[in-house]
């Protein structure tokens, strides 16, 4: 037979829990156990501390590993904040409604299982994802698609696994508002890559550059884990998952398109430019001309309406190395007039630039200064095409054209560069947007409120330097081998090739050699 309180235990009793949502939850909060059925809920030391956190402090942020309680922990509070609190008006938010609905349901289940002496108000209203409190206290799930919030006062906002939320940032400048009578906010989740609403706000947390506390909670806080539990956990887990749902790491989180062991490995390259030049400071230079190097300038356009960048990079043709970079929000004829002077600066190195709406009047105004190297390539194809050539044929069109089709192609051969390690990056900016490229729905793109213009620019010019380049490399070997036909004869000109099957010969090697001398320019490969 249990203990029988007094009316003075009782009232004790519920003056204690009431001033302390630790004493309350560890002597009187139950909760369901999937073997056990309904047990006490029995807290741990950093559930404990949790608590009090969340009594301390007004926003709480909290970077969590998988399977520790803390959602448990969550709804034991708003039940005793439910409880001993009167007309609190309570929103819980997640990316998926089910989410919120399931921290709704564990609240709800411990206020019905509580003591009924304990329990000074009862629930009066009942719905799937919503009740209320004879107190006049209140909850309800909301998705962050819906607009519930948006317009109330609220007590306390819970965001549930606040990481996955796309937009949270665009979101939050709408609920902040309704906080602003003394309402509080917790928000909690695994990580899930960098650059998102949920890691933004606990860096700035942790510098204290915002009203957030943060709290890490690591797999090993939970006292029953050690290494054997971690080893045997991991054991058919990914890299990326161990990362996002065990260890808390940022970076080797979330599904970028480029491996976070590779983004690891360009964050190691990342050096100042030794030159930050420009009329706005924006051209970075890591390494002035070298006239022994072959050059690529790859250039994407700003739509012009102010949301997008400028940008181009400076590259290396032999090593991929990014030797200069510029990033600014330009107008066109600006714009223009910089690809002049830097791809004159290469050497008059070959000018890729995205012939999007825009970058037609780009390679217009590089047109009508008589660039002599501009990328040409075949109308609807990525089919390169010699800017001589290009002259004679209506099928070309200056500039690179990326489409649906050419998009993934480009990126795929980007990727492929970057994993087995072709490419050589300096740049923080370009390193920073391959930390917000992830695959959305199977397609890869900037995260919400976050760019890819270097990125794009970069693709490009890895896509033309495997095309084009080595394309352009057989044919300087097919002319190589014509020369060498025609200094050993005078009067005949044996155009034989390794390779190639029969030879055509020729007469009249003066005529020839005429006219040889007239495409010597052919070989855009070896400018610069």
């Amino acid at each position: 037979m249990s203990y029988q309180f007094t009316k003075k235990e009782i009232t004790r009793e519920i003056i204690k829990s009431g001033k302390d949502p630790v004493y309350f939850i560890d002597n009187y909060a139950r909760i369901s156990h999937p073997m056990h059925g309904l047990i006490p809920f029995k807290l741990y030391d950093y559930q404990s501390d949790l608590l009090l956190d969340f009594n301390d402090h007004r926003f709480n942020v909290i970077l969590k590993a998988r399977q520790l309680g803390i959602s448990t922990v969550t709804a034991a509070y708003i039940a005793w904040m439910m409880m001993f609190h009167r007309d609190k008006n309570i929103l819980v938010m997640a990316t998926k409604f089910s989410t919120a609905g399931n921290l709704v349901k564990k609240v709800k289940a411990i206020v019905k299982n509580l003591p009924e002496w304990i329990r000074i108000a009862n629930v009066e209203v009942d719905n799937r994802t919503s009740f209320e409190l004879t107190n006049g206290s209140q909850i309800k799930a909301s998705s962050t698609s819906g607009d519930a919030g948006r317009s109330e006062a609220l007590s306390l906002l819970v965001i549930d696994e606040a990481a996955h939320v796309e937009g949270l940032d665009e979101l939050w400048t709408g609920l902040y508002p309704t906080l602003s009578t003394g309402g509080r906010c917790i928000a909690l989740s695994t990580p899930n890559g960098v650059g998102n609403w949920f890691h933004q706000t606990y860096i700035d947390s942790e510098h204290e550059n915002n009203d957030f506390h943060p709290t890490k909670l690591l797999w090993d806080v939970h006292p029953d884990r050690d290494l054997n539990w971690f080893e045997k956990e991991t054991k058919n887990m990914s890299r990326r998952q161990i990362a996002q749902e065990l260890k808390c790491n940022f970076n080797t989180s979330g599904d970028t398109v480029i491996h976070p062991d590779d983004i690891a490995y360009m964050h190691e390259m990342i050096a100042e430019p030794k030159h930050r030049t420009g009329f706005d400071r924006n051209f970075w230079i890591w390494e002035n001309y070298d006239p022994s190097c072959t050059y690529i300038l790859s250039a994407d356009v700003a739509r012009g309406d102010g949301k997008d960048f400028s940008v181009f990079h400076i590259m290396k043709l032999d090593t991929m190395e990014v030797v200069a970079e510029y990033q600014g929000k330009i107008t066109p004829d600006v714009f223009s007039s910089l690809l002049l002077n830097a791809g004159a600066e290469y050497g008059q190195c070959m000018v890729i630039v995205e012939n999007n709406s825009v970058g037609f009047t780009v390679l217009d105004k590089l047109k009508e200064a008589n660039y002599p190297n501009i990328y040409h390539s075949i109308k609807s194809s990525h089919e390169y095409v010699d800017q001589l050539e290009a002259e004679y044929r209506n099928s070309s069109v200056a500039g690179f054209t990326t489409s649906l089709k050419t998009r993934p192609l480009i990126i795929a051969k980007m990727e492929e560069f970057i994993r087995n390690k072709l490419v050589k990056v300096y740049s923080s900016r370009l390193l920073n947007e391959f930390k917000t490229f992830i695959w959305n729905n199977g397609r890869p793109q900037a995260m919400r409120s976050y760019h890819d213009d270097l990125i794009m620019a970069f693709a490009i010019g890895c896509w033309v330097r495997d095309t084009v380049f080595s394309e352009s490399q057989r044919d300087a070997e097919y002319k190589k081998a014509i020369l060498n036909s025609m200094k050993k004869s005078d009067s005949i000109m044996n155009t034989t090739i390794p390779g190639m099957h029969g030879y055509k010969p020729m007469n009249n090697s003066q005529r020839a050699r005429k006219e040889l001398e007239k495409q010597k320019e052919f070989l855009w490969l070896l400018k610069g």
